[in-house]
């Protein structure tokens, strides 16, 4: 076991300057779900922990005014079973749902939930040297290009990274247009969700846009008709706890039988959660039918680029997504 030191702060402010003073190898630590996994595998060896579960209002869930907010240090379990999030937001609640266990949704914080780390086998289980991974150590090569890919991502993949984006929430909040709020040394700033995680290109090490000081202590998200008509349809190997195979967060704005527009964003297949743009253009002003969603839900794939034993996806990715369309606009009726 390495020694490592652990500091318990009350506000951002105390946090990031503790992370600071402590140098390269401080972590945050809220609900320790994803981080006590990758120190037992020894892919992540910090120095000293900082924890943040117990920020001054980082668990309070607010559903007044024209967003709904969560704070970063909310759990998953709390915000999935709230009545307003479980009525008006459905897509928002059934990611969450699932996306874990009851155990580690009952641990695991909404904020945390967004930095998790990818699932790939070889980013996990190579540390030691066994697997060479340019996420984990860069420069070494990714042994999942030519190796088991089955599980790998199709959308934005590179030369470097073929990593998928494991989280479920995520997906639900790029679909509903989130922003998230950061605390850093300069104050609290807003960003889109869609600036949150970067691409692998030839840097797959670099994963998000934020930096290693700064926490996330909220996320909001706008307040729209079309969140009752929504849905997130997850597909894996098994029913309980497992990462998907493909996913779609869909939620629709209809104008009687027509889509006004749609809000649809995948997961499962993409090296980051993944807007969906081409299919929502393809939808809007017209009803549903089950012809036209597969055609448009197929165009979400049209830049997939595929490995040895992963080409599937491409097509269950399609009809996942056609699927939780169908699904959303049924709740219109």
């Amino acid at each position: 076991m390495k020694p490592l030191s652990y500091t318990r702060t009350r506000t951002a402010r105390e946090a990031i300057e503790a992370f600071v003073a402590a140098g390269e190898g401080a972590r945050y630590i809220a609900g320790g779900t994803n981080l006590y996994d990758l120190m037992k595998l020894w892919v992540v060896q910090p120095s000293h922990l900082i924890d943040i579960a117990t920020l001054d209002g980082a668990d309070r869930i607010e559903t007044s005014g024209d967003r709904l907010f969560f704070g970063g240090g909310a759990l998953m379990a709390d915000v999935a079973e709230h009545a307003v999030v479980l009525r008006d937001y459905p897509v928002l609640a059934e990611s969450l749902s699932k996306a874990a266990s009851q155990q580690l949704r009952n641990m695991a914080t909404v904020g945390g939930n967004l930095l998790q780390r990818t699932r790939c086998p070889y980013f996990r289980n190579g540390a030691g040297g066994l697997y060479p991974c340019n996420k984990r150590e860069p420069g070494t090569g990714c042994a999942a290009i030519g190796g088991l890919d089955r599980s790998q991502a199709v959308l934005g993949v590179s030369d470097a990274c073929t990593a998928v984006s494991p989280g479920d929430w995520p997906v639900a909040l790029t679909a509903m247009d989130a922003e998230i709020e950061v605390a850093g040394l300069n104050g609290t700033r807003v960003i889109p969700i869609s600036e949150l995680y970067l691409l692998p290109d030839k840097t797959p090490h670099l994963e998000f846009t934020i930096g290693p000081e700064e926490i996330i202590t909220g996320i909001s998200v706008p307040k729209t008709a079309a969140g009752r008509n929504s849905t997130y349809l997850k597909v894996r190997d098994r029913e309980s706890y497992a990462f998907a195979l493909a996913s779609a967060a869909v939620a629709l704005d209809m104008d009687g039988v027509r889509v006004r527009r749609a809000h649809i964003a995948l997961g499962g297949a993409a090296t980051r959660p993944w807007r969906a743009r081409e299919t929502e253009a393809l939808l809007q002003g017209h009803p549903l039918t089950r012809e036209r969603t597969l055609d448009a839900a197929q165009a979400a794939f049209a830049g997939a680029k595929v490995g040895h034993h992963n080409a599937f996806k491409i097509e269950l990715g399609a009809r996942t997504v056609a699927d939780a369309i169908m699904s959303a606009g049924r709740k219109n009726q």
